[in-house]
């Protein structure tokens, strides 16, 4: 009856969360205390949830059972597969009421919402930083185990986070997805890109104003 009426009887006294269940509560604390309880047997790192010890089990095994039928990108969760065809078909429907930016997924809507609110639920049980999102978190905690889990096939080398070694089969597949709107060239990063415009755009200034200099000693003489 709880998931009709919306009740949440059993808040956090550290973030003030509420949850309708004391199991779902209890779980949740584990957040807060830094508690792990669930140990990979491969490489020792450790989960707060057996659900998030079996999806890093996947990395070990490289086992990736789903694919996309658009792209053929595949995926070691079925919820990451859906996730990744809405990039697909354009569907963002979760918006934020601050300030109207849309999601694929309420988790994606939820996180963004602690923009907002400045609220960091997850803390390093190495320091005393904090995050807004879980994912930031585990990327944080490598700097200290220093783990890197995602390893390129081609050469071999491994990386911190996915978005690295995405990142870096570009030198391998000559990708360039990030292009100039004004001269069309092409790059690997958006950093690159950005790099680029920069000096696109001074260089363009200062040809605007040596033309414009050239232009008045002219008119003078």
């Amino acid at each position: 009856m709880m998931i009709h009426t919306g009740e949440k009887p059993f808040s956090c006294d550290q973030c003030g969360n509420s949850f309708s269940q004391s199991a779902h509560l209890k779980e949740h604390m584990k957040i807060h205390t830094g508690e792990k309880p669930f140990t990979c047997h491969q490489c020792g790192k450790t989960f707060l949830r057996s659900s998030d010890l079996k999806r890093h089990l996947r990395v070990h095994m490289k086992e990736k059972p789903h694919s996309c039928s658009v792209c053929g990108k595949s995926f070691s969760m079925l919820q990451s597969l859906h996730t990744h065809e809405k990039t697909h078909t354009g569907v963002r429907e979760y918006m934020c009421f601050e300030c109207e930016k849309t999601f694929t997924t309420a988790n994606y809507l939820k996180q963004h919402e602690r923009i907002h609110t400045g609220e960091k639920p997850y803390k390093c049980s190495h320091c005393d930083k904090r995050f807004s999102c879980p994912g930031h978190l585990r990327s944080h905690e490598r700097i200290h185990t220093g783990e890197k889990p995602h390893t390129c096939d081609q050469c071999g080398k491994s990386f911190t986070t996915k978005r690295s070694l995405e990142r870096h089969m570009r030198i391998h597949t000559g990708e360039k997805p990030f292009s100039c709107d004004q001269c069309g060239k092409s790059f690997t990063t958006k950093r690159s890109l950005e790099r680029h415009m920069r000096e696109f755009t001074l260089e363009k200034n200062l040809t605007s104003v040596h033309t414009v200099t050239r232009y008045s000693v002219s008119h003078h003489l």
